[in-house]
């Protein structure tokens, strides 16, 4: 009979709200978080660009089973558009493709703006994650094919001007949803006004359901990293070691805050955890919900549907 591996790391769970910095892939972002809790698993909820900065959650352990809930969440962006050039990426990091010397009246660019604002059709740029025929668009890109992508439906709840006070660029500001590309705004912007444009700053500020007070970075992270366990050196310490850094983490309910809140007592608790239902009680308590969070001393215990009074759970969380 083959041996089971041992799972590596440690099994703690929660979320990391990471300051990603500039410079930086998500990939790495992850790999980083991932080494410095010692943790089993690890997963983020968004892709961040390497020229972008910002909010990037990252979800340890069984919080990995909640990213999808993270992923539909509503993100903030502030970015800058640097007029008079539009480039094969569609930000810094592409080699220029188009030229103009003509800048755009801000007038113009505000009356632009409704027409980015609501549910619109966007072409992702040439330089992106979609899949054409299998492969990255990037890829191909970087091939050299130029592939053709599809426009898609993506929904921009705001769209703001924060600063204009610079003819060659401007500072913007949107509340978007899942699949939005700030890049194409920039690049499909800059056609409009017949000045062309890409993005020459981007950072993503929230990325709901969390916030920018729940942000942490990297230096913080290491800061807070225990010194390396000595050879020898008992389990039970280990979980004091990491004490500080542990801290930091979110409970894995925080990524669930848009489902209705079940609070169970300790008996409910033991029958959801073997798998099985139980009665909904409490005056404020809903009958029927298609998912709802059943919660135990505050902690997320499962998720599951509701139906004529019943919890039912869908998926346990170990806790």
């Amino acid at each position: 009979m083959a041996r089971q591996r041992k799972k590596k790391g440690r099994p703690v769970s929660g979320w990391v709200v990471l300051d990603k910095p500039f410079g930086m892939g998500s990939t790495e972002a992850v790999a980083r978080v991932k080494r410095l809790f010692d943790a089993e698993k690890a997963g983020h909820a968004g892709t961040l660009d390497p020229l972008a900065s910002g909010m990037l959650p990252i979800a340890l352990g069984e919080a990995t089973k909640t990213v999808p809930y993270v992923q539909d969440g509503a993100k903030v962006y502030r970015f800058t558009v640097a007029w008079g050039e539009e480039r094969t990426t569609d930000d810094l990091e592409g080699e220029v493709a188009h030229r103009s010397d003509k800048r755009p009246d801000m007038q113009a660019v505000a009356a632009l703006l409704p027409r980015y604002t609501g549910v619109i059709m966007q072409t992702p740029p040439q330089f992106s994650a979609i899949k054409i025929g299998g492969e990255r668009a990037y890829d191909l890109a970087r091939d050299g094919e130029n592939v053709e992508i599809p426009a898609r439906e993506v929904e921009i709840g705001r769209f703001d001007i924060v600063d204009a006070g610079d003819p060659d660029r401007t500072v913007f500001e949107i509340e978007c949803g899942k699949g939005t590309y700030v890049r194409s705004i920039a690049r499909d912007m800059g056609r409009d006004l017949g000045c062309y444009g890409h993005i020459s700053e981007l950072r993503r500020t929230e990325v709901y359901p969390f916030t920018a007070d729940q942000l942490v970075t990297l230096a913080a992270l290491e800061q807070a990293l225990p010194a390396p366990a000595g050879e020898g050196e008992e389990t039970g310490n280990a979980a004091e070691r990491f004490k500080a850094v542990d801290a930091l983490l979110l409970d894995t309910g925080a990524a669930l805050a848009s489902l209705p809140q079940l609070p169970l007592t300790d008996d409910a608790a033991h029958k959801v955890r073997l798998g099985n239902p139980v009665i909904v009680r409490g005056r404020d308590a809903p009958l029927d919900a298609d998912e709802a969070c059943a919660v135990q001393r505050g902690r997320l215990l499962a998720i599951g549907a509701i139906e004529a009074g019943m919890f039912r759970p869908r998926r346990v969380f170990r806790t």
